[in-house]
């Protein structure tokens, strides 16, 4: 059997037509028009429709440099990783009751709210490397700068019980 290169076209019986986005040990990556990302044994029954050969393409495969761009743009713009909320506040709803009960409560979608506390995380990060980068800020004033932005970490760390992963909730200053 001969190898697929990256950039192979096939046609899979279950998937449709794809392009060949990375070839490992025992897999093709495929990206499928219909179907998107599937991973495919490389003994998998498909149509071979335009071959690349494994020695005529780079050995970057799509999956890196799609990987590098993430990291590149996680690093440097306000775009913002898929953060998922803890299972139990899935479906729930935030319900904001006032004092006056003249007034009218307001019912938010626990997701919303959450939605919202990352997007102010995300952009804490993206002033906080501003700030690291800057070329118009001495030192003294990069310190001072980091410590209200871990202060408002701190600030934040309420709200950590509803992250699902632990590595993506708030922390701010440590007592050590």
């Amino acid at each position: 059997m001969r190898l697929l290169g990256i950039g192979s076209r096939i046609n899979h019986p279950d998937y449709g037509k794809g392009v060949v986005t990375n070839v490992t040990s025992r897999h093709y990556w495929v990206t499928f028009i219909d179907n998107g990302l599937e991973t495919i044994e490389l003994d998998s029954e498909f149509e071979v429709i335009e071959r690349a050969n494994a020695d005529d393409v780079d050995t970057v495969s799509l999956f890196d440099v799609e990987s590098s761009l993430v990291d590149i743009l996680k690093k440097w713009s306000d775009a913002s990783e898929v953060v998922p909320i803890a299972d139990k506040w899935k479906g729930g709803q935030l319900i904001l009751e006032p004092g006056d009960t003249a007034l009218q409560g307001k019912e938010i979608p626990i997701d919303t709210f959450f939605h919202k506390i990352v997007m102010v995380r995300d952009r804490l990060r993206v002033m906080e490397q501003k700030i690291n980068s800057s070329k118009n800020l001495d030192e003294q004033e990069k310190i001072d700068l980091q410590q209200y932005i871990t202060r408002c970490y701190g600030s934040l760390t309420t709200f950590n019980v509803l992250f699902k992963q632990k590595t993506q909730q708030f922390s701010g200053q440590s007592s050590k």
